[in-house]
């Protein structure tokens, strides 16, 4: 898997993967436009896409209607340390969800390959070339 990165101007940076371009940029106060996302607004939105997509597999699986259903992500930010400190999701589930489904859609989302890769994160290495 690659993904390249470039820079179309100002604080933008976008990442080009398989004919996709995903679109960053900063927000005003940090010298950006507020055009696009945060990479870290991604970073959180992948977490809770990945976490959506095992709830929804879950339903589909069990042909259990998926209107109604959501999910919340919150992160909560530990200012002294200038980080999230914990990320809380909230799977919103209807009235009309079977009840003996509703802990195995927990655990079904608690799947989520994102969350996985937090859990025991891969080495990131950085290395500069010149062209």
């Amino acid at each position: 898997m690659e993904i390249e990165i470039g820079f179309p101007g100002g604080k933008r940076v976008d990442a080009t993967y398989r004919g996709f371009v995903i679109r960053t940029d900063q927000p005003e106060s940090a010298g950006g436009e507020g055009s696009a996302p945060t990479p870290f607004d991604l970073f959180l939105a992948s977490l809770g896409t990945c976490t959506g997509y095992y709830v929804l597999a879950f339903c589909q699986k069990r042909q259990i209607p998926t209107e109604g259903v959501s999910l919340t992500l919150r992160a909560v930010r530990d200012e002294a340390a200038h980080r999230i400190s914990r990320v809380e999701v909230r799977v919103r589930l209807p009235h009309a969800f079977p009840e003996e489904y509703v802990a195995a859609c927990v655990r079904a989302a608690e799947r989520c390959a994102v969350k996985a890769h937090l859990e025991s994160p891969p080495a990131v290495s950085i290395q500069a070339e010149r062209t």
